[in-house]
């Protein structure tokens, strides 16, 4: 954290640098001392340190300067910092302005030049306004802000796409802090520009894309290689442990994600059956393990950034981006996990991200507090977003079609279920319909066996009906199963196409698809276990087929 500033503004050169020597000799220490010599140098400094999160803690301004008087300033510098303490700097002829200046802008003091010597007639005034700072002073967030509506689908895709990323970030709904609406002031913006996104060098962006955002904080840095030993498309358990075996083997390699690291299991508030975390670790620190591992070991990192189609060119791969960037591979592995099917329900697309989400939306929990929240669903998903969602609801319904969760749930987490206090089921039933006017509102709870239907009072609906798997995007000769999962090692030969496809002497490799060199793991791959120990079993495991087929083509 930045210290404090005490900011010094005087046009007499030679006492500027007196009053900023005597400043720094005492504070140093604990606060920065900032000087400048120009009305228009001060005025513009107070916006960018602003936007940047600083904290100014006292202005010490001398009152005639060609420009604009001492107090004049001082007036200006309060908009932006209003709780700044602030002392005037006077001849013994200005006194009675310094005085006058006490009602006008709260002036906290006045001090006649000179001040030597500063043991006896400075020092102990900048103590006792300092002391007096400290007691109300609460530190401003340093890093990336974000402002906007809480029910706006712009805002939540921006949330979601920092918190993905493990990235810092701070939220001001503008319907509710006052800083925000400030902050907005300072800047000549507007609501109608929401969402706005500040970053720590005092810059924003309004009404942004993700990959603007990406940009701006280095996500997308510019590729190293002319051709790679293999490109991993998607960052979800099994890429990344593609990644960091990848890296770790000496070859050169590069992860892609379109979204954020960590896929679903990122998202997921706590995983209780991994290996070796006896207390449960959440999917985000599972990612941000990985990440650290990954990038450590020298795997190179894009995102947000989507392939659109993978072609073989004289015995390359080659990766064609979303921007129509290229990529030359010697191998790929294809772990880009499944997506969410989507609810085709009455109202349900109107509010997602306005209070309706797919998957656990953990950044959006806090504005659960004290609220109605429903969850669709019955899988492990869904029964650990339950568990967090219940520490900021009100009450935590999961509505499902079956009798109970016996049969789709793990015991651990139907037993925890059981024992929260504020999480009810709804069984042998689903949504008919969402209402509201700007956000979810109400629910239409129907009885799947009377036809029964309920309007319930909603703030929140969570989505976890199943996953389909991310395979739309890829071309070329590889087999699919009926439902769009890759196949791959021997069920290949199950498949006609198979022998018309697959041209070379050997049989495919265990995670090898009908395209020689092209390799799948994870949720992507038909017949994966669907959980986080085997997918990344799964990635590293690809790993060793890479190596192989390298061999083969050297």
């Amino acid at each position: 954290m930045s210290l404090p500033i005490i900011f010094c503004i005087d046009d007499d050169v030679q006492v500027l640098r007196a009053i900023t020597r005597d400043l720094k000799s005492k504070y140093r220490d604990s606060y920065r001392v900032l000087s400048t010599s120009s009305i228009q140098e001060g005025l513009d400094s107070m916006l960018e340190l602003k936007n940047k999160g600083e904290n100014i803690a006292m202005f010490i301004s001398d009152q005639r300067m060609p420009q604009m008087d001492g107090v004049s300033y001082l007036e200006k510098a309060m908009k932006f910092f209003p709780d700044a303490k602030r002392i005037l700097l006077t001849a013994y002829s200005d006194t009675d302005a310094a005085i006058k200046a006490i009602n006008t802008i709260q002036l906290d003091y006045y001090l006649v030049k000179p001040w030597d010597p500063p043991e006896e007639k400075l020092y102990p005034i900048i103590d006792g306004l300092l002391d007096d700072w400290l007691n109300t002073y609460r530190p401003d967030f340093r890093g990336i802000k974000v402002l906007g509506y809480q029910y706006s689908k712009k805002s939540h895709a921006i949330k979601d796409f920092l918190a993905g990323n493990l990235i810092p970030y701070q939220w001001q709904d503008v319907q509710v802090s006052d800083d925000a609406e400030k902050l907005l002031a300072l800047n000549n913006l507007n609501t109608k520009q929401l969402p706005v996104v500040f970053f720590e060098d005092g810059t924003y962006l309004v009404d942004p894309p993700v990959i603007d955002i990406a940009r701006h904080i280095g996500l997308n840095p510019q590729i190293k290689h002319e051709i790679y030993d293999v490109v991993i498309i998607g960052a979800g358990p099994a890429g990344l442990a593609a990644g960091v075996y990848g890296a770790s083997e000496g070859l050169k390699t590069l992860l892609i994600e379109r979204r954020a690291p960590g896929g679903q299991a990122g998202t997921s508030s706590r995983i209780e059956n991994y290996l070796g975390f006896p207390t449960g670790l959440s999917g985000s620190e599972l990612t941000r393990r990985a990440m650290t591992q990954a990038t450590r070991l020298g795997t190179e990192f894009l995102s947000p950034l989507s392939v659109t189609a993978i072609q073989q060119k004289d015995g390359y791969k080659k990766i064609i981006l979303e921007d129509a960037g290229e990529i030359n591979t010697r191998s790929v592995v294809i772990t880009t996990g499944v997506d969410y099917r989507k609810l085709e329900t009455t109202g349900i697309a109107d509010f997602a991200g306005a209070g309706i989400y797919y998957g656990s939306a953990m950044t959006e929990a806090a504005a659960c507090k004290d609220k109605q929240v429903y969850i669709v669903g019955g899988g492990n998903s869904a029964g650990q977003a339950a568990m967090y969602l219940s520490k900021f609801a009100k009450n935590v319904y999961i509505i499902i079609r079956k009798e109970d969760l016996t049969s789709t749930m793990s015991a651990y987490l139907i037993e925890q279920i059981g024992a929260t206090e504020n999480i009810s089921i709804i069984p042998k039933s689903e949504i008919a319909e969402a209402r509201g006017s700007d956000k979810l509102e109400q629910l239409v709870v129907r009885n799947i066996i009377d036809g029964h239907e309920e309007l319930r009072e909603a703030n929140g609906l969570y989505i976890f009906i199943g996953a389909k798997p991310f395979t739309d995007w890829i071309q070329l000769d590889i087999i699919k199963d009926g439902k769009g999962f890759l196949e791959t090692g021997r069920e290949l030969k199950n498949y006609d196409a198979f022998q018309k496809i697959w041209k070379q002497a050997r049989d495919p490799y265990l995670l090898e698809t009908s395209c020689p060199g092209i390799f799948a793991a994870g949720d992507v791959r038909a017949g994966a276990m669907n959980r986080v120990a085997s997918a990344v079993g799964e990635g590293s495991m690809a790993i060793s087929f890479v190596h192989k087929y390298l061999a083969e083509v050297k």
